[in-house]
């Protein structure tokens, strides 16, 4: 296969550089202006046409009035000939990023309370720019969320309250709010008191970052219930409120994708809701590259 893509390339009539040369005089509309563009003299554009012509044996250019003009055939051409060309600029381009140290990919570290999309949005705008840069994206929580950090594992780390040493950024803030199924008991009460959520399943979310057998688990919030049902993400929490297996803080983005004829928000005494903070944080500080650094900039732009 190989073998057979070398002779192609060897046997290869036309040149880059001689396509480009005719995709300027189409764009710029005369020889002239095409020459003036590509910073060459006029003689050079004709004769590199010319020599095209004859390699290819097609008449790409004839006479309209006093002007050049591309035929037909040289249309047909250039449109697949512009795809080539686009993926020319796009080497270079990329060449350019890795000249200049372009990590290939960036791991981004996302706690589970922040709004995806205030990161999937700014997200874009970094890809326009950044066509050879993947991006990795890992959920956390709780000692997960410090680890990822603490460890260096990602070069951009959504987190919630900065971590001792490594400098933080504020970027949005996340609102909690107690839940229930609308069948749930507490559905039915018009204000709930903390003592009377004892009595009643609490659904949480298991800390990512603690196996089952670790002592290194963090818990955040009152968990005074008598009975859990541990999930590991808020898909599964959402699932099991709706069903009225439980009340469960959920956050406010969260819940507004929700079907609000299932779940009802219940107001607790002196708990009715609260809010984490949300911050930015370069784990690899000063070893940070430049792609990462700049979606950084771009994030903090669009939400900081």
């Amino acid at each position: 296969m190989c073998k057979k893509l070398t002779g192609l390339i060897m046997r290869l009539k036309s040149t880059l550089e001689q396509w480009i040369t005719l995709h300027e005089i189409d764009t710029a509309g005369s020889i002239q202006a095409a020459a003036l563009s590509l910073n060459k003299s006029h003689t050079t554009l004709i004769y590199s046409v010319n020599k095209l012509e004859t390699q290819l044996n097609v008449k790409l250019l004839e006479i309209h009035g006093r002007r050049s003009v591309l035929t037909n055939h040289a249309k047909s051409l250039l449109r697949k000939a512009k795809g080539m060309i686009e993926q020319a600029r796009d080497l270079e381009h990329i060449s350019q990023q890795l000249s200049q140290g372009v990590e290939s990919e960036i791991i981004i570290s996302i706690d589970h309370l922040c709004d995806p999309n205030l990161l999937y949005k700014p997200m874009k705008e970094f890809l326009t720019a950044n066509s050879m840069t993947s991006i990795q994206v890992i959920e956390t929580c709780l000692s997960k969320t410090s680890s990822m950090v603490t460890n260096e594992e990602a070069d951009i780390a959504i987190i919630t309250l900065p971590i001792t040493n490594y400098p933080a950024q504020m970027f949005s803030q996340t609102t909690m709010i107690p839940t229930v199924s609308v069948h749930h008991p507490l559905a039915q009460l018009d204000h709930v008191c903390i003592s009377e959520l004892v009595n009643h399943c609490q659904i949480v979310i298991r800390d990512l970052g603690a196996t089952q057998s670790s002592s290194d688990s963090k818990d955040v919030g009152w968990l005074k219930a008598n009975q859990r049902i541990t999930v590991d993400n808020f898909d599964h929490a959402v699932k099991a409120t709706e069903q009225g297996l439980g009340f469960c803080r959920l956050p406010e983005h969260i819940l507004q994708q929700q079907d609000n004829n299932k779940l009802k928000i219940i107001k607790v005494e002196h708990n009715e809701k609260y809010q984490v903070p949300l911050h930015l944080t370069l784990p690899k500080g000063s070893k940070t590259g430049s792609a990462a650094l700049a979606l950084f900039e771009i994030l903090l732009r669009n939400n900081g």
